[in-house]
């Protein structure tokens, strides 16, 4: 019953079975989704944004709670994608369906500028071009088996485990949120914010660094464990390094696959989103090695990359030709400058907001080597509470801990992404409270 899609007048037949409604049959609903939690973290933010916004209209908001930026797309790149345009207005120049995988062009600049140039052995066919590493992070599912044991860290950004929960793999959700069929990771102060490798055996294994939400980082002996452990249980890594250009210490890796063994276990997912500010555009890619294996049914060793590009060729269209030319600009001597120098902005922003807060008595982590800072909440207020404290007592807007998992209670996020003049105003505000 509650897995039918009944008409709100007549629930059932006199037999018992789902009454069909004038307009068709019953139709059943993924029942999967029931069991997603109440809402997705940023929905209710907006929620309780909307409702505070509607009974105090004159309040001006500062947000610093979704990982928007606010910066103009670099020079390099807008001339791009206006040459591009002209381009598509001519015969010569007009290009229809474009390759699923991305165009050549872009995957070789991809391969050499952000691989091969830090000793990593990644060839252009191994790019796959899409509108974003939440897509390719969620659909990524649709190649793997849904017998396989998962694990994420805890905080966790949430699209990895609300994707699994709408394929079905986790179960149910229990009181404190947490899923019974997935693996959990805290990470926190008490170990550095540093994910411990699991005493049992693991399938998927979630990582993302620079970590989002709590702006942690990697070092390469960390993440070759993490290689070792995959490569000794036959495990993969799905590995989100959509924030990798804010590093600052040239000692940190970039990508796992600047870590010995990694293109035996595992698959990343980058963005141009927060370095290039294509929030507005959407571009990102995933890198499959070929000879990366999983295992059918039946035993036998199946190539992940051929999966992957089936499954894209047969249900993604590719990005717009426009687009990946202002991608592609990202990679010229102007657009490498432009966006060194939007990195270096948002950081600055960190930089302040770690500043201010812990003169204001808060203690702080991350925002050195990522755009979000990691705040352990006032003693007594939990991290919804002190969303509702700063919205209304300071109208900044943040993003609570505890919507990132269980672990991330007594914890609170602000991003670095927005403008000088609005962090500051924010700082001042919060620090005046």
């Amino acid at each position: 019953m509650s897995s039918h899609l009944t008409a709100s007048y007549g629930a059932v037949d006199r037999a018992g079975c789902p009454r069909r409604n004038p307009f068709g049959s019953v139709v059943q609903v993924n029942g999967n989704y029931l069991k997603l939690k109440a809402g997705y973290l940023f929905p209710e933010i907006g929620r309780r944004v909307k409702a505070f916004s509607a009974a105090n209209p004159d309040a001006a908001l500062i947000r610093l709670g979704i990982g928007d930026v606010t910066e103009p797309l670099p020079l390099a790149c807008r001339e791009a994608m206006k040459t591009a345009i002209d381009a598509m207005g001519t015969a010569e120049g007009f290009h229809g369906y474009g390759p699923e995988q991305g165009y050549g062009w872009l995957r070789e600049a991809i391969a050499k500028h952000d691989f091969q140039a830090r000793g990593c052995d990644i060839s252009a066919e191994e790019i796959f071009v899409s509108d974003g590493s939440k897509c390719d992070s969620s659909n990524i599912l649709d190649i793997l088996g849904e017998g396989n044991r998962i694990a994420v860290t805890d905080p966790v950004y949430p699209v990895y485990v609300d994707t699994n929960v709408m394929a079905g793999r986790t179960g149910e959700a229990g009181e404190e949120g947490r899923y019974g069929g997935l693996t959990y990771l805290p990470i926190s102060a008490d170990n550095g914010f540093a994910a411990q490798i699991p005493n049992e055996p693991v399938d998927l294994i979630y990582l993302c660094f620079p970590n989002n939400p709590t702006g942690a980082v990697a070092t390469k002996e960390q993440l070759k464990a993490w290689v070792d452990y995959a490569r000794s249980n036959g495990s993969l890594i799905l590995f989100d390094a959509a924030y990798e250009a804010f590093i600052q210490d040239p000692s940190l890796p970039h990508s796992i696959f600047e870590i010995e063994g990694a293109r035996e276990c595992a698959i990343e997912f980058r963005s141009f989103s927060k370095n290039a500010g294509f929030t507005g555009t959407r571009c990102a890619f995933t890198v499959v090695p070929k000879g990366l294996k999983g295992t059918a049914a039946n035993g036998e060793a199946v190539e992940l990359w051929g999966l992957w590009n089936r499954r894209q060729s047969s249900k993604f269209n590719g990005v717009s030709y426009i687009i990946q030319r202002g991608a592609e600009a990202v990679y010229s001597d102007a657009g490498q400058a432009e966006v060194k120098g939007l990195v270096n902005f948002y950081m600055e922003n960190a930089a302040i907001i770690r500043r201010e807060l812990s003169g204001a008595g808060l203690t702080i982590y991350g925002g050195e080597h990522a755009p979000y800072v990691w705040i352990k909440t006032p003693d007594g207020m939990d991290s919804w509470g002190f969303f509702d404290h700063l919205l209304n007592r300071a109208n900044v807007v943040g993003t609570p801990g505890s919507g990132f998992g269980a672990a991330g209670e007594g914890y609170f996020r602000l991003s670095a992404f927005n403008s000088r003049a609005n962090v500051d105003a924010a700082m001042a505000r919060i620090k005046a409270l």
